[in-house]
């Protein structure tokens, strides 16, 4: 009775073990339909509950203070010297991933500085 215990052992084991990538395959696959349930139809994150603001000092704002940086300002002197330049050219001018500037142009839209028409960025004193 013993050997057949042990047997039955090995035989789990050894299919715990064939069974485990995909175990793994399935948390990953999980994990994804979870985030993206949490992206609206057209790809931007669905609203969630308002964040707990913190109390106590401070401007409220995270990082370095607003226009700071430099690939703005290098990104608006671009497009004043490229009227429609599109994201992918600017990221390749600049040397930068293109993720980034989907980030920045909207700021610098926000600020009154560039506007899109159509797939091209336009800086606005030069509309």
């Amino acid at each position: 009775m013993t050997d057949f215990l042990e047997e039955k052992k090995k035989e789990i084991a050894a299919r715990l073990e064939e069974l485990r990538p995909l175990v793994e395959e399935y948390e990953r696959l999980e994990a994804a339909s979870r985030a993206l349930d949490g992206l609206g139809s057209n790809g931007a994150a669905a609203p969630s509950a308002p964040r707990r603001r913190r109390t106590g000092g401070g401007s409220g704002r995270r990082g370095r203070p607003k226009g700071s940086g430099t690939r703005g300002t290098q990104a608006l002197e671009l497009v004043r010297a490229q009227p429609g330049i599109t994201i992918p050219d600017l990221a390749e001018k600049m040397g930068i991933k293109q993720n980034y500037l989907y980030r920045v142009l909207p700021g610098l839209e926000q600020d009154g500085l560039v506007e899109k028409r159509d797939r091209g960025w336009y800086a606005k004193d030069a509309a």
